[in-house]
């Protein structure tokens, strides 16, 4: 299973707007928690886990969130294709990276956040945690078109 895209939506009204995913289930989420980094281009990379999987939206700004299958945990190939996702406040997507992935997100706006939805206990994060240098795998470089 590769990283997916979860589409959300926003609708209007005269009331004002609503925000959702339909289409995001909880069957197996045990926490959450959020992300908020304060600076436009900040990088927090990369974290994997052969366990865990993650539930990744914005709730507010613009972000890069990618994602790589760890295909050796000690040494993973650095050429290994790079799943690159984007982020808004105002698109209510979500993406799903799947168990046996490494995960890294860029703020391109500043005061960013995301949300993240968990399918493990911080107990059993813990005990799941691989961790690489942020530019390990390097899809973070911003061009000009």
């Amino acid at each position: 299973m590769n990283p997916k895209i979860i589409t959300g939506n926003r609708i209007f009204d005269n009331r004002g707007s609503l925000r959702f995913s339909n289409d995001l289930s909880f069957k197996n989420i045990k926490r959450f928690y959020m992300v908020h980094n304060y600076n436009k281009n900040f990088i927090r990379a990369w974290h994997g886990h052969i366990n865990e999987e993650k539930y990744i939206g914005c709730t507010k700004g613009t972000f890069q969130v990618s994602a790589v299958k760890i295909d050796n945990i000690r040494k993973p190939n650095k050429e290994n294709k790079i799943y690159n996702y984007f982020l808004n406040e105002s698109n209510n997507n979500f993406i799903h990276i799947p168990k046996g992935f490494a995960n890294g997100s860029m703020s391109l706006e500043e005061n960013s956040e995301l949300l993240i939805f968990s399918t493990s206990s911080i107990e059993e994060s813990l005990n799941d945690d691989i961790r690489y240098d942020a530019e390990y795998w390097n899809p973070w470089k911003i061009t000009n078109r």
